[in-house]
């Protein structure tokens, strides 16, 4: 316990960078109220829920919920879809910005550089909707561009947004072009933060450029990719919903239909809100498990973990 004269210090400590806490005051307050707060709601997982009782008289109901989502017969459609997705663009994704950030470090033209950063960057900022409304009109199959070069080789037109099997293809692909410019900005800045006489001194000593990378760069950026792959695990069962929802159609719905959308659907739609929370409630629990589990094999193969 800490003394009255170590609790007054660090009182004043405070009081003395007060404009510090004001600084991160909105953010705490957002966290409180958008985050902690709606977590009153997680008792509706096991409650069903009555609207004229409100969630706190509505009766309980165990764990009914939770057996009713693991005996259907879409739960095992829903998470193979939902990990199939993810897991796909966590091993397709993941190294990609990294390579970028590699190649581009290499490149010396300062004005090529900024180019390329600026070309690769701007699809970031292309609205979900957008991005899918592009998708439909680049593989429509009567005048998409992909289908007029399909047809032009001599064969028949593919309605690649009404197949299921393309489905995931299109998803993680679109996503990594769009996203793989702004997630490399972090490793651009771990990368400028290199000591050049490293590599002067590698020079000297006749290291070619690949050893340079490979010996120099590529162990500074380790730590920073680490902590960026236990925090994607974390999320490995959160899809989003929104593009998700507006590429699937009633023809690819056995490969698009995720966890996010099913509840949207049956949630909101169909007003089963204790049902939808016993869902959401599974998928933290899941995303928290993983987060846990990637984050001791990192500490235990690395220096690098988040705790």
């Amino acid at each position: 316990m800490k003394s009255a004269v170590e609790r007054k210090k660090t009182l004043r400590k405070m009081l003395s960078t007060y404009q510090l806490y004001l600084f991160i005051l909105p953010t705490v307050v957002y966290y409180l109220i958008f985050h902690y707060a709606p977590l009153y709601g997680i008792q509706l997982a096991f409650k069903d829920f009555v609207a004229v009782d409100g969630i706190w008289g509505s009766p309980w109901v165990g764990f009914k919920h939770f057996k009713l989502f693991f005996s259907s017969h879409y739960f095992w459609e829903l998470i193979r879809n939902t990990l199939g997705i993810s897991v796909y663009a966590l091993i397709a994704g993941f190294p990609i910005p990294i390579i970028f950030a590699l190649m581009l470090n290499e490149v010396s033209t300062r004005r090529y550089k900024k180019l390329v950063q600026t070309v690769a960057y701007a699809p970031h900022f292309i609205s979900t909707v957008v991005m899918v409304g592009m998708l439909y009109i680049f593989l429509h199959p009567n005048y998409g561009i992909v289908n007029s070069i399909v047809k032009f080789l001599g064969h028949q037109a593919i309605d690649f947004l009404n197949r299921p099997e393309y489905f995931k293809h299109l998803y993680v692909w679109s996503g990594i072009w769009q996203n793989t410019g702004w997630n490399s900005v972090i490793y651009f800045a771990v990368l400028s933060n290199i000591d050049a006489e490293q590599h002067e001194a590698a020079i000297i000593d006749g290291a070619t450029r690949l050893q340079r990378i490979w010996y120099i760069n590529i162990p500074v950026l380790l730590p920073t990719a680490v902590i960026m792959l236990i925090l994607s695990a974390g999320g490995i069962m959160s899809v989003g919903f929104e593009k998700v929802y507006l590429m699937q159609t009633s023809l690819n719905l056995s490969s698009s239909e995720v966890i996010s959308t099913y509840v949207y659907k049956v949630g909101l739609q169909g007003a089963r809100y204790s049902f939808t929370t016993a869902i959401g409630l599974f998928e933290s629990v899941i995303n928290f498990i993983l987060l846990v589990i990637v984050n001791v094999i990192a500490r235990r193969l690395s220096t690098t973990s988040l705790w």
